[in-house]
Formats: structure tokens, sequence, C-alpha cells
């Protein structure tokens, strides 16, 4: 086994993922929605509501019945 100071799949602990444009379909297989993405899926719901944040809905009244 060879000891290395960066990992040759990520290039841990550079601060950037390791990627290069030579390696298109390495990129597929690790690139953004590959995994959970457990924070990043909620943000574009947030997004479409402009961020809000500590607000509530507004009460809605019944409708009355129209005879």
């Amino acid at each position: 086994m060879v000891w290395t100071k960066a990992c040759a799949s990520c290039g841990y602990p550079s601060a950037k993922i390791r990627s290069y444009e030579w390696g298109q379909k390495a990129k597929r297989r690790k690139t953004t929605g590959t995994g959970r993405m457990r924070y990043l899926k909620e943000v574009s719901r947030r997004f479409k509501n402009g961020f809000r944040e500590n607000t509530a809905a507004k009460k809605r009244s019944k409708p009355t019945a129209e005879a």
C-alpha cells in the first residue's frame, strides 16, 4: 500500500473536491444529486418562497354556505 499526501479519488485533505475535465464520467458519478442531499433538497423549496423565516400562515376563515 502506498501512502500519499492526498486521496486519489477526492483529493482529501484539499479544500476542494478533486475533479478534472478529462474525467466527465467520474464527475457524473460524484456530482450533487447522487447522494441524499439532506440539506440541499430543501433549499429549492425555500428559494421558491423567497427564504421566508419565522412567519406563520394567515388564518383562513371558513367559507360561508350559500343556499
